[in-house]
C-alpha cells in the first residue's frame, strides 16, 4: 500500500502541478527575471531599468504575502492562471488581478 501511495505522489510531482494547485499554499514562486527583461526591452524609451522592475515585483510579492489570506481561492486560482499564461508571470499583475476581483465582488 505504501508503494502505491508513493507512486501516486511521485506521479503528481512529475506532472508539474499547475500554479493554481498551489494557490492555497501561499503566494506562488515566480521567476520574474524573464518578464522584467522583456518589459524593460519594450519600455527602453520609458527608462524603466531591470533593477526597478525587479524591485517592483519584490514589493508586490511582499504585499501579496501580507494579504494572501483575504482573497478567495477561486480568485487566486483564476488570477494565477491569467498572469502566468504568457510564460512571464508577474506579481504586479497578480496583485492587480486579485484587487480587481475583490473590488468587483464588493460592488455586488
Amino acid at each position: 500500500m505504501r508503494i502505491f501511495i508513493f507512486v501516486l505522489a511521485l506521479g503528481a510531482a512529475l506532472t508539474g502541478l499547475p500554479h493554481d494547485a498551489l494557490a492555497a499554499d501561499g503566494v506562488p514562486k515566480f521567476d520574474v527575471n524573464g518578464g522584467c527583461k522583456a518589459e524593460t526591452a519594450e519600455a527602453s524609451g520609458i527608462g524603466e531599468s531591470m533593477a526597478q522592475c525587479v524591485a517592483d515585483e519584490e514589493q508586490a510579492r511582499d504585499e501579496l504575502a501580507q494579504q494572501w489570506g483575504q482573497y478567495q481561492q477561486q480568485d487566486k486560482t483564476a488570477c494565477i492562471r491569467e498572469t502566468s499564461a504568457d510564460g512571464t508571470p508577474s506579481y504586479v499583475e497578480l496583485e492587480t488581478c486579485l484587487e480587481m476581483s475583490a473590488d468587483l465582488k464588493s460592488r455586488r
